[in-house]
């Protein structure tokens, strides 16, 4: 007896795993049915992605092209700015250079100047032309560089500059064609 009771509990046992295999081979085909849907998805949305990418990286492959052109457009207009500025450096150095030669001559010819009139009442008067702070000064100060004490011009000269800028200012107001 002890053998068919044992052959019994062997069986109920083996009928219990089993009912409790079913369930979970069931539970797994339902897994992986719901996994089999997922896939379909993602593959789905795989498929619209990949065109969306292939039609953004060809509108990236224009743009980039466009923007290439345009550069090559603008390279010679970079390069002239630059030798522009090369221009413009040069100019000011140019320019430094005068002023300094400028300086230098005026400088000179002051000197010369004082040195043959020998006269330092002259020397006197450019020197306070040059700080004349009040329009009366300046005013007065080239009445006297320009007449001597008797009121006689010594600068003939000046009518000379007086006549260029009067015709210069003649032939400006007349009408071009």
């Amino acid at each position: 007896m002890v053998i068919s009771i044992s052959v019994a509990i062997v069986a109920i046992a083996f009928a219990v795993l089993v009912v409790f295999l079913v369930k979970t081979l069931l539970s797994a085909k339902d897994s992986l049915d719901n996994v089999s849907a997922t896939l379909k998805d993602v593959q789905k949305t795989m498929e619209e992605l990949t065109y969306e990418v292939k039609q953004t990286i060809r509108n990236v492959n224009d743009i980039t092209g466009d923007v290439e052109h345009k550069l090559q457009q603008v390279d010679p207009v970079v390069e002239s700015v630059k030798n522009l500025g090369v221009v413009l450096s040069e100019i000011t150095e140019t320019v430094k250079d005068l002023t300094l030669k400028t300086k230098e001559v005026s400088g000179t010819l002051f000197d010369r100047v004082k040195f043959a009139t020998g006269k330092s009442e002259h020397s006197s008067n450019a020197h306070s032309m040059v700080t004349a702070s009040t329009p009366e000064d300046r005013t007065l100060q080239s009445y006297s560089a320009t007449y001597d004490k008797n009121g006689h011009n010594n600068g003939a000269w000046l009518n000379w500059v007086d006549t260029a800028v009067n015709v210069w200012q003649k032939f400006r107001k007349i009408p071009t064609k």
